[in-house]
């Protein structure tokens, strides 16, 4: 019997003050910064459905909607959104807030994927809640049937790259 969790008990969050080392030449946080975090965070809610030993397979339909400047904070939200036998879906959304007038955003939304390393692992199921939940959850098939068409294409086009030194 699998066992059924809601997207709430895979939630983690993450809250963190812009700092001037954080910025680009712009003047917005770094792009690869951000991933960086949005993984930690992720790799969390994959943990809580899995309780077994996962790997980041991919981020997929990561979009940069708005950035985060000096006197910003943002707050990381993941949670599971679907599963297969051995592969959880985790929805990440980033939102802003400018302290100085309490504005709120969305900087960022992604979908990653991880996969439990045992071979022999099938997961539980996950169950949504609220209408943010429903709605993302619904998708997961048409994502989930998109990414293994994507996943052939990449196979492909990978065994037709080059292993070879790039100065010979």
């Amino acid at each position: 019997m699998s066992k059924i969790m809601t997207c709430k008990q895979t939630l983690a969050v993450t809250t963190h003050r812009v700092l001037a080392a954080d910025l680009n030449e712009h003047e917005t946080v770094y792009g690869g910064r951000l991933l960086e975090m949005l993984d930690g965070t992720a790799s969390i809610s994959a943990a809580r459905l899995a309780k077994s030993i996962n790997v980041t397979a991919s981020m997929d339909q990561t979009n940069f909607i708005a950035p985060f400047g000096l006197q910003d904070s943002f707050c990381i939200e993941t949670y599971v959104s679907g599963c297969g036998k051995r592969s959880i879906e985790v929805f990440a959304k980033i939102v802003g807030e400018h302290l100085q007038t309490g504005e709120r955003y969305i900087g960022l939304t992604s979908f990653l994927t991880f996969v439990v390393t045992d071979k022999n692992f099938t997961l539980g199921t996950i169950s949504p809640e609220s209408p943010e939940e429903i709605m993302i959850c619904q998708g997961y098939q048409a994502r989930q049937t998109q990414r293994l068409q994507a996943l052939k294409s990449q196979q492909a086009f990978n065994e037709s790259l080059s292993t070879g030194y790039p100065w010979d």
